[in-house]
């Protein structure tokens, strides 16, 4: 992406302006062709500032969160998958936690990253490990066009004593005519309480807990007149979870910190990055004084080159290797290191109607040989007017995982000789949208997949736990989502709903006394989900309603027992008003607005009908202001 900008001299001379650069970072969208990528706008991100990804996604998209309860664990369900399928990558790098292979979502915050976006389906060749059912992109991005320095700050107070801050700086300038930085940090922390006024609902047992999480995000960008561009990223996340903090027996903590700090630098082209990653958890039940420890460091290092071949057509190619050291009492106390690697190359080729990806990636495990992953996709405008466009897609590619540490290490229930799980990937789609600013936008996208996943890992219950490739899984299912939004002056109103049928079925296990769950439901994989968000806004003031559906979800494998069916309604009423360098917005919200009884994954209730009020403080100093 060319970036043109000029820069003030020192001692008031006359701006200089600095010749036109390139600066590319990781970008995973920019080799997907073909693929369903939906990108979260600011609005929504504001909205759900003071929340976890868990409540985002859940509200927006069709992935389904197996939630304990406010602030305890949540995992993700991608279209028929289970919760080490979905990656989750910031800045371009993959965090899912080694040691289980997933992300705990209610521990990220949405208001640590500028943009989000959720890729559908595999994206192995791009991604690597995890990507089976999907991934989960974050990134933060420099704004080189600021300069200044801005303030922000802000609480929440919600029902049962909960609540959550957040507090920080954006900052820009050019220190000298050769040099800019822009940066940002972030500092935050949330005590969930969960005080219910009640212990049961309906005759469903509430759990009490207490999660306290904080952490810091820090960004800093340089960049000189070449182009050359080096950052620093540092995210430093703390989080201790109590569940019945009341029963000095039967109470349990678990403490979860991670540290994640990357570098990296972007040149002609050419991008090299290095990262350091810790990933500490502790665990204790009755007494916490001796807390069961595991530690995991892992050291990374991915050096890229993109290069363009022909009008249209460019070349990205690079190498990843990473070295993991772990040591957790449940592996026996012994230091564990394990080494990967991984080689990609990606090629991207735009015409006038035309968009075409094609990826090749192998991956390499201590001990273990990776299947070799390539994908092809593509995009094709049948209809491009003035006032609307018509789009098909289509992509096909292969998908792996590497089994993670606790399933090859855990004393007597790991397997060092199981199998990478491997999938195909298939789907298709069409998209339209109109190309016209006003009064009208619309956009709606249907797709269909297919994806079928070989050695499925299982911790197997008729071997005491005995973790085993058992299983062979077909996922196959059916996508809508639509939006409209109309302006008229000081007026807008929108509407976005999203509807999903996923069928994800167990088509061969490997164990003779287990025939009788083929062809029956993944559990907590509800059968149809839908999401519906619509408002109403005048100038800057904004009034949300936001509708969750989903069926009933099997908790048994023969598909016997089941979570009811529910529906969840929120209604969320925000403005804004400006008084000179200050900015403010108050949000009031009503989460669960008709009480409704809907049951997580332990069948105990969740809470119902709760409150939130929310206020936050924006001060640019300074505009101009040099750094």
């Amino acid at each position: 992406m060319g970036v043109s900008y000029s820069a003030l001299a020192q001692g008031g001379q006359e701006p200089v302006s600095l010749s036109v650069v390139t600066v590319r970072g990781y970008a995973a969208e920019r080799f997907l062709a073909g693929q369903k990528v939906q990108p979260l706008d600011s609005a929504t991100l504001a909205q759900f500032r003071y929340q976890s990804l868990t409540d985002l996604l859940a509200l927006n998209t069709p992935m389904l969160f197996k939630n304990y309860g406010p602030g305890q664990l949540a995992t993700v369900s991608f279209r028929g998958t289970s919760a080490n399928h979905t990656a989750v990558l910031w800045n371009g790098v993959n965090i899912n936690q080694p040691m289980t292979g997933l992300t705990d979502f209610s521990t990220i915050p949405v208001a640590g990253f500028d943009q989000l976006s959720v890729q559908y389906g595999s994206a192995a060749s791009v991604v690597g490990s995890d990507a089976v059912g999907g991934s989960v992109l974050l990134k933060t991005t420099p704004d080189f066009r600021q300069n200044g320095l801005t303030f922000f700050a802000g609480h929440q107070q919600g029902s049962f004593l909960n609540r959550q801050s957040q507090a920080g700086a954006r900052y820009s300038g050019r220190p000298g005519n050769q040099w800019q930085v822009s940066g940002k940090t972030v500092i935050y922390g949330s005590q969930l309480t969960n005080r219910y006024p009640y212990s049961e609902r309906k005759y469903y047992y509430l759990e009490p807990t207490e999660t306290r999480q904080r952490g810091l995000l820090q960004d800093l960008y340089v960049r000189n007149r070449q182009g050359r561009q080096f950052s620093v990223n540092a995210w430093l996340t703390d989080n201790d979870l109590v569940q019945a903090p009341a029963d000095s027996i039967g109470r349990e903590r678990t403490r979860t910190q991670n540290y994640r700090l990357m570098g990296t630098y972007e040149a002609n082209h050419t991008t090299v990055r290095a990262g350091w990653f810790r990933d500490v958890l502790d665990y204790a039940k009755g007494d916490f004084t001796h807390p069961s420890h595991s530690l995991m460091d892992r050291l990374m290092t991915r050096v890229e080159h993109e290069r363009g071949l022909m009008p249209g057509l460019s070349l990205r190619a690079g190498a990843e290797a990473s070295h993991y050291r772990t040591q957790v009492d449940g592996y026996g106390g012994q230091v564990i290191q394990e080494n990967r690697a991984d080689l990609y190359a990606l090629t991207r080729y735009q015409g006038p109607r035309w968009l075409v990806s094609a990826n090749l990636r192998q991956g390499f495990a201590t001990g273990y040989r990776a299947p070799f992953t390539p994908s092809l996709g593509g995009e094709y405008q049948l209809i491009r007017q003035t006032t609307w466009q018509l789009t098909a897609k289509g992509s096909v590619g292969r998908s792996y995982r590497v089994p993670t540490l606790n399933e090859r290490y855990w004393i007597n229930l790991g397997n060092p000789d199981l199998k990478p799980e491997q999938g195909l990937n298939a789907e298709a789609g069409l998209s339209a949208r109109t190309t016209t600013a006003k009064p009208w936008q619309l956009a709606t996208e249907l797709t269909t997949y297919r994806n079928r996943v070989k050695d499925w890992t299982y911790w197997n219950p008729t071997r005491n736990y005995r973790v085993e490739n058992l299983q062979e899984v077909l996922a196959r299912g059916v996508e809508w989502n639509g939006s409209a939004t109309y302006t008229q002056g000081h007026w807008q109103a929108g509407l976005r709903a999203a509807y999903a049928w996923t069928r994800s079925t167990q088509e061969r296990v490997y164990d003779v006394y287990a025939q009788d769950v083929v062809g029956k439901q993944l559990v907590y994989v509800p059968l149809h989900t839908a999401n519906l968000s619509a408002f109403i806004k005048r100038r800057q003031t904004r009034l949300t309603v936001q509708t969750l559906l989903n069926t009933k979800q099997y908790i048994t494998f023969d598909n016997i027992q089941a979570l009811p069916a529910y529906t969840l309604t929120n209604l969320l009423l925000n403005t804004q008003w400006q008084w000179k360098a200050v900015r403010g917005q108050v949000q009031a919200q009503i989460n669960n607005v008709f009480d409704v009884l809907y049951l997580n994954v332990r069948r105990n209730a969740m809470p119902g009908r709760n409150y939130a009020l929310s206020l936050f403080l924006t001060v640019n100093t300074n505009k101009n202001a040099k750094l």
